[in-house]
């Protein structure tokens, strides 16, 4: 990996964690701990321009370094759901993407990362939103169908449709030449 590899990775991880600090809502007000941030699109920038094993290194920094800084509150469970879904889709779209660099296999990439993200977040909310918020699984079961998915599909089809748009235009500053 290349100084100028590092150094971009970087610059995006940075992004990443601006993005989250200063642009994050809930869309939906009967799940307020569901928000909605533009902080993935630098890690799937760089997992399309670096690949998909570089994109989930950058994945976990920003994850730790967002957890630690701007999402504390949440803490080692904002930390890990974060991993899970952002790595998820870093892996799925990233391979794709790496195998047929097109536009056609861009989208087909950003489609599957982020159903996989999707569904990735459903296991990983049945899991960890009880100890989180302290309530009783069938609670989080019961919020499934008309929050939790509705949410993650909203998020991150929001996410790609972005970073299908800016991708081009920042690679082209962005790749190692």
């Amino acid at each position: 990996m290349s100084t100028k590899i590092i150094t971009r990775m970087a610059v995006l991880a940075a992004i990443s964690i601006l993005l989250v600090a200063t642009i994050h809502f809930p869309i939906f007000p009967a799940a307020p701990f569901l928000e909605y941030d533009p902080a993935d699109i630098p890690i799937f920038i760089g997992t399309f321009l670096y690949g998909p094993v570089l994109g989930f290194v950058l994945t976990l920094i920003t994850c730790i370094i967002q957890g630690l800084t701007v999402s504390s509150q949440s803490g080692i469970i904002g930390i890990l759901m974060h991993l899970f879904a952002t790595g998820s889709y870093v892996l799925v779209a990233g391979f794709i993407y790496q195998r047929n660099h097109t536009k056609r296999g861009a989208i087909i990439a950003l489609i599957a990362g982020s159903l996989t993200m999707t569904v990735s977040m459903v296991i990983w909310n049945v899991i960890f939103t009880p100890i989180f918020l302290g309530t009783p699984i069938e609670s989080v079961l019961q919020m499934l169908i008309p929050i939790i998915i509705p949410f993650n599909l909203i998020k991150v089809s929001i996410n790609s449709i972005l970073t299908y748009i800016i991708y081009k235009p920042i690679s082209k500053f962005l790749k190692v030449k």
